[in-house]
């Protein structure tokens, strides 16, 4: 008798890694954590972040027409740590992740400024990827792993961001009505507690994905053991008028390290997503992320998984197909709602899930 296995809901690419240092045009020592986009004419855009041997980073653009191969790759750092204006990058730029404003009609760019503080949240936009506005930094050290939400919330820009205290490391939300000022402050999805593979430290992957259900929240999870640290990845869905409030929180993990690639390097045993682009089928998101950072000898390597899903949704519909497909069920319940009663989940088995949301047959 065949054994039970999950559902696999992210399958890596063949052409894995579709990018290395050894493409770069000029030295570098590894390339990984991507933001990614879609440009107006097709274009795939990813603005990688770029180690050199110092050990400090700078963000370069590369461009395909089918978002796997056939990179063409900025001659020279698209964009670099400026200390003398913004000290808070004293140590680099790292982590981009891009999303593209609706009201403003640009890309904004949340990334993480490296400075003596630690690293800290600042944000930059642009229309072309050449010239670039900043906004400085908008959430102080220790604070990163942020994105804006692509829409306004009753005026204000919602950006979810992962400070971290004595308390732990749980995803917030602030909101602000100029991307300078920020406030509102509140715990989009704290960490979980003892043994689960979110215990402790989570922390935001991809920007927040737009469903006529609500918003999918794609999130890393780090699990400490004796031997160091796990990354995997998990999911979430918030309303989508107000983001504050957690409608579903999936319990397992749908995606962690296994290719050789991902559990050995500078930093094994990881998968970290920081971007994605949607297919032109409209049913495929192309998921844009590192494996574990490799050595001289083998640099780090963007990865894209695929996964496909039924059209269901007039937009992306992605985010109750996959949380079918896990059986997703809440788990912000007893003592840890308590850490966010605002953001506190109901308790949804999978048949109610599923006949709530209309998933039956699909």
């Amino acid at each position: 008798m065949r054994p039970i296995e999950y559902e696999v809901l992210l399958h890596r690419h063949p052409k894995n890694p579709i990018l290395t240092a050894a493409d770069w045009p000029y030295p570098i020592h590894s390339v990984f954590n991507p933001g990614a986009t879609t440009l107006q004419d097709g274009t795939t855009l990813l603005l990688c972040r770029v180690e050199d041997r110092r050990g400090m980073s700078h963000l370069c653009a590369a461009r395909s027409q089918n978002g796997v191969d056939g990179w063409v790759i900025d001659s020279e750092p698209t964009f670099e740590p400026d200390p003398e204006n913004y000290p808070e990058e004293l140590w680099g730029v790292e982590d981009p992740r891009i999303t593209y404003m609706y009201d403003l009609e640009e890309f904004m760019i949340a990334y993480t400024a490296f400075g003596k503080s630690g690293p800290g949240v600042a944000i930059a936009s642009t229309k072309d990827f050449k010239k670039f506005e900043r906004f400085g930094l908008v959430m102080q050290a220790d604070d990163k792993d942020a994105a804006l939400f692509p829409r306004m919330f009753n005026g204000e820009f919602g950006l979810i961001h992962r400070p971290s205290n004595d308390s732990g490391s749980h995803m917030w939300l602030s909101f602000s009505p100029d991307l300078r000022n920020w406030g509102g402050h509140v715990i989009l999805l704290p960490a979980h507690r003892g043994s689960w593979w979110d215990a402790n430290k989570i922390g935001l992957s991809p920007p927040p994905i737009e469903t006529d259900r609500g918003w999918l929240v794609m999130y890393h999870g780090v699990r400490h053991h004796a031997s160091g640290s796990l990354y995997r990845v998990g999911l979430a869905l918030f309303d989508k008028a107000n983001p504050e409030i957690c409608l579903l929180r999936g319990q397992p993990w749908i995606f962690g390290p296994e290719a050789q690639y991902e559990v050995t390097g500078d930093v094994s045993h990881v998968v970290f997503p920081t971007g994605y682009t949607v297919g032109a089928d409209g049913d495929t998101i192309n998921v844009s992320r590192d494996a574990s950072t490799s050595g001289t000898s083998m640099s780090c390597r963007i990865n894209q998984r695929r996964v496909k899903m039924r059209a269901m949704f007039k937009r992306i519909p992605l985010a109750i197909a996959i949380s079918a497909a896990v059986a997703i069920s809440a788990t912000l319940a007893g003592e840890e709602s308590e850490m966010n009663p605002v953001a506190a989940a109901p308790d949804v088995s999978p048949a109610t899930f599923l006949r709530e949301w209309g998933t039956q047959g699909s």
